[in-house]
């Protein structure tokens, strides 16, 4: 039988889910956390309800509930057409940055639901205990990864589609959505494989698909290295890798893996796991909520909520101990960011010049670092007595965005001023390639950075310190007269990149977020990737 729930997982914040309970054999049954992927459906979907039946027609009972942003708990609701906004790995990410900016993760709340149903698990008197399993695909194998290493009263685990190694997963298909990139994971020396060997030695079992976008090579090898600790452990049959030859999803050969491996582990019995064929529900029929939806039946917490009444209670102990000290507050930007100090003057390279009535426009290519080469527009006034005044003009929608006949930065050669405009890393043709799985460039290059203890941000700033320090070579240039303007995004690394550098003479920002946490208030919000500095609201 089905039985219909919604706890709290945090007071407000309701988690809707279905309870599979076994009508055959004799309780305290084993159980199983189901964990669901990026379904629409969430816990409801086709696919993983036959997981959850199977496992129940074994004397298994489960408890399968919604991931925020899926099933019943879309957070980001159109009123109007009654219908999400956006598809779940969106709605992940909106309250993800918003969770990075304030120290923490969104897969906080995916994790602490798990750990609470297992608290509700544990009050039912059909449970055992010391048999409680957890189970999910894709983005549930993530959560199983999760709960395995953080929830202690787990004894087996099944992750399918999710393990792997970042080595194959960096370039290609690259970071995914935002409870997947930790601050500093890799700096820290962390990998998927961590996930198992935390677990170690309690039984778990890798599903994988051979053709899946999470490489298989890197699911091999996270394998071995686990392994081995399992070996070591005297354990070496408590861990497996299970392989098919096809695409991404819990498909029916992964569906038999995990009922042998639960049944092994939890029932002491061996089976040959065939999947029954049997009608699954509709997903309304599974509704838990009145009106199939959290946010219109209960109006309880979001993760946005949550994380907007954390950054508040943050914000005041934060306000009362701001540095006064110049130099200090300086370190303290520039460690939160990982900016280095700028020591040379940039490597310069031109490529040619443009010609327009009154002024030239120069083609140059900075080197700021080893590989890293910044493409940048320097517009030279053709009279006005030298050293001229200098104006780096920094738009996150690149250099050329304002540079034509009769534009703001015309505007500002004729008023006598020698004129930069820079495509930091991120922007124009310093731009990331194309991303990849529908994950944008500047997305994946962002996440990359805060995956090894770094930002996008210092690194957009640390370009433009060096543009500035090209600036101060220049014979034309007086150096004690180059003001920083910034647009759009760009306005966040003029501010900072002042705030670096005393010789700074003036800074504007225009069309700029000027407080993160206007960002982590705003409902919705936009272009806000690049910004991303994980704490920076502590």
């Amino acid at each position: 039988r089905i039985e219909k729930l919604v706890y709290e997982s945090l007071p407000r914040y309701y988690v809707t889910a279905n309870v599979y309970v076994p009508t055959s054999g004799r309780p305290p049954f084993p159980a199983v956390l189901g964990t669901a992927g990026h379904s629409v459906t969430g816990k409801a979907a086709p696919m993983y309800q036959r997981v959850w039946i199977s496992l129940a027609k074994r004397g298994i009972l489960v408890l399968a509930y919604d991931p925020p942003g899926q099933g019943e708990r879309y957070e980001y609701l159109d009123p109007e057409l009654g219908r999400p906004r956006f598809g779940s790995t969106v709605e992940h990410t909106m309250a993800g940055i918003q969770c990075l900016l304030t120290g923490t993760n969104f897969a906080r709340y995916e994790i602490w639901d798990g750990v609470r149903a297992v608290d509700y698990l544990l009050s039912r008197p059909d449970v055992d205990p010391k048999r409680l399993g957890v189970t999910g695909n894709s983005g549930g194998g993530t959560q199983t990864a999760y709960l395995q290493v953080l929830e202690p009263r787990l004894a087996v685990a099944v992750p399918s589609c999710y393990i792997t190694s970042w080595e194959k997963l960096w370039l290609n298909p690259g970071p995914q959505d935002a409870e997947q990139n930790f601050a500093g994971f890799l700096k820290d020396g962390l990998d998927f494989a961590d996930f198992l060997i935390a677990f170690a030695p309690k039984p778990v079992k890798m599903l994988t698909a051979i053709r899946d976008y999470f490489p298989i090579e890197g699911a091999r090898a996270t394998f071995a290295e686990a392994q081995r600790i399992y070996k070591i452990l005297g354990a070496a049959d408590r861990v497996d890798l299970f392989e098919y030859d096809d695409t991404h999803g819990w498909f029916k050969p992964r569906r038999e893996a995990t009922y042998r491996w639960m049944e092994r582990w939890l029932n002491q019995r061996i089976e040959e796991g065939v999947e029954a064929d049997f009608p699954t529900e509709h997903e309304s029929n599974l509704n838990c909520t009145p009106t199939g939806q959290v946010a219109t039946s209960f109006k309880g917490e979001t993760v946005q909520s949550l994380n907007l009444a954390l950054a508040e209670r943050i914000y005041p102990q934060r306000a009362a101990a701001r540095l006064r000290d110049a130099a200090a507050l300086r370190s303290l930007v520039r460690a939160r960011l990982s900016i280095p100090e700028v020591r040379d003057a940039p490597a310069v390279t031109k490529h040619g010049e443009i010609g327009r009535e009154g002024y030239r426009i120069e083609k140059v290519a900075l080197e700021t670092e080893p590989g890293i080469t910044v493409a940048a527009l320097v517009f030279v006034p053709a009279t006005g007595r030298r050293p001229l005044p200098a104006v780096i003009y920094v738009h996150s929608a690149g250099k050329a965005t304002d540079a034509a006949p009769g534009g703001d930065i015309e505007a500002l050669v004729r008023a006598g001023r020698l004129v930069i405009a820079p495509d930091l890393r991120g922007w124009g043709e310093s731009g990331p390639a194309r991303g990849i799985g529908g994950y944008s460039g500047i997305w994946q290059t962002a996440m990359r950075a805060v995956l090894v203890g770094k930002t996008l941000l210092g690194m957009q700033v640390y370009d433009l310190l060096s543009v500035f320090h090209y600036l101060t070579q220049r014979a034309d240039v007086d150096a004690r007269g180059i003001a920083l303007l910034g647009k759009a995004n760009g306005g966040v690394a003029a501010l900072i990149a002042a705030a670096l550098e005393p010789r700074v003479a003036r800074v504007a920002a225009e069309e700029s977020v000027l407080s993160y946490m206007d960002i982590v208030r705003a409902r919705i919000h936009e272009n806000t990737t690049e910004l991303i500095v994980p704490g920076v609201l502590r």
